[in-house]
């Protein structure tokens, strides 16, 4: 799976993410990002968030007024299908390389976009890891940093394995 990346976000806290020309992406996240509620968001485990463009045109189709970053992700990317994504693959991006770690769950943050949102991008078979539900991979994926580098819109991003 390769794909590209369009935007790359950050925020002094909460949403939306605004874009930066390029990022310096280390184990902690992006340089110069911050979290609303870091008890919450972020650390090792959750240092980035990705979400595909698709999605967020799916959103769009059905209504909600997002946008690449409205929805608080560091990498906005095209060409990944979410429904193909799993946690546990690793992809190279620019000179990152990142591993997925979990399906965010989304939180009342993302209400200014109408409180229906939350059960448009996230169900209860997303909930238990059924990748089956159509749902799956509309809230996006947190990522562990394995190799800290820079990232810049247009960067490939690409699958190189899976974690067992």
């Amino acid at each position: 799976m390769t794909g590209t990346i369009v935007q790359i976000n950050v925020s002094p806290g909460g949403i939306p993410k605004r874009p930066v020309a390029k990022a310096e992406v280390t184990p902690e996240g992006i340089r110069g990002d911050c979290w609303a509620h870091p008890q919450i968001h972020g650390g090792p485990k959750q240092a980035l968030l990705l979400i595909t463009s698709e999605g967020i045109q799916e959103l769009i189709a059905q209504g909600y007024p997002l946008y690449a970053g409205a929805l608080g992700e560091n990498l906005t990317v095209a060409g990944l299908d979410r429904r193909e994504m799993r946690i546990g693959q690793r992809y190279r991006a620019g000179e990152v390389l990142i591993e997925l770690t979990k399906i965010r769950s989304p939180c009342a943050t993302l209400d200014v976009f109408g409180p229906a949102i939350k059960q448009a991008v996230y169900d209860a078979q997303v909930n238990a890891g059924d990748v089956s539900s159509p749902r799956w991979g509309l809230s996006g994926f947190y990522a562990r940093v394995l190799r800290a580098g820079v990232v810049r819109p247009r960067d490939i991003i690409q699958l190189v394995d899976q974690v067992v």
